[in-house]
């Protein structure tokens, strides 16, 4: 069973979305990606560390023929905020000249990193570039092009588990939790 609420560095977290919740979605994802690349051969470039275990997931859930490369970047560091500065620590090994590619990111708040992955990628020249993101927070992502594929829409709080770390720590929790904060933002 998963707990509602869990305690980390000493601050309290609520549960957001279940270990279910969080599959079924990612199953409705990797469907309809399927169903959008049909015949096509796109390869995902997910991004380190957080987008790994959804990446795993979605591309179980997905059934046409695919590749990955993984790339890295640095915002956070052990903030909860981000530091509003991009740095690229680890480049992908894959050429993307005319090929279809799908970014997979776990969170897009503020949109610094999407948009920075978005515009090195497009001087590779793919034939398209989608985004798939597991979290998206639209009150505060500032980015002016749709993201192609988004799980969960979530209000502008704090967020670990599934991926998201805290400090590098509790990325191996199954289920999404949420800062309770008593409502109050994470800015």
């Amino acid at each position: 069973m998963t707990p509602s609420t869990i305690t980390v560095r000493d601050e309290p977290f609520k549960l957001l979305y279940d270990p279910e919740t969080i599959q079924a979605r990612v199953s409705e994802l990797g469907a309809q990606i399927s169903r959008d690349y049909a015949g096509r051969e796109p390869i995902f470039i997910g991004v380190l560390n957080g987008a790994f275990i959804f990446m795993a997931d979605l591309m179980r859930a997905v059934t046409i023929d695919c590749e990955m490369d993984f790339l890295r970047l640095s915002s956070y560091g052990d903030r909860k905020i981000s530091s509003g500065e991009v740095n690229l620590i680890k480049g992908i090994n894959a050429h993307v000249k005319g090929r279809d590619v799908i970014v997979v990111e776990d969170i897009i708040d503020s949109g610094l990193s999407v948009r920075f992955m978005r515009e090195m990628l497009l001087l590779e020249e793919p034939a398209s570039l989608a985004v798939a993101s597991l979290l998206l927070k639209p009150e505060c992502a500032k980015i002016d092009f749709k993201i192609d594929y988004v799980a969960f829409e979530i209000p502008n709080l704090f967020v670990i588990g599934y991926g998201l770390d805290y400090a590098q720590k509790v990325r191996n929790l199954p289920a999404l939790y949420i800062l309770d904060d008593d409502g109050k933002a994470a800015d």
